[in-house]
């Protein structure tokens, strides 16, 4: 049986880079995002880049996302959440260490 040896959180996050475009590959309705009472975007993302504001809505802090697509998956208001592939050339790249 093969076993992977532990690997500490700041250890896996070094292997990853991100290459930050101007244009954010998601995009977040806060109107539709203030009827939500679930929040299955904070909860679901990997990386906690979803946060709700005090007003009701969500900022989303796309820098260092895993582009797993969780949170547009999981989503139940239909148009809250919009991705798109990141402009070439940006986005995360993952390398092994």
């Amino acid at each position: 049986m093969m076993r992977y040896d532990e690997i500490s959180f700041e250890d896996r996050m070094s292997t990853v880079n991100f290459r930050v475009g101007e244009r954010a590959h998601i995009e977040v309705d806060t109107e539709i995002c203030r009827s939500c009472t679930t929040r299955e975007c904070v909860t679901a993302c990997p990386a906690n880049l979803f946060v709700p504001t005090n007003d009701g809505g969500i900022l989303f802090n796309y820098e260092q996302c895993f582009e797993c697509g969780s949170c547009y998956l999981l989503c139940n208001k239909a148009g809250a959440i919009s991705w798109s592939y990141p402009d070439g050339g940006t986005g995360v790249a993952f390398r092994k260490g």
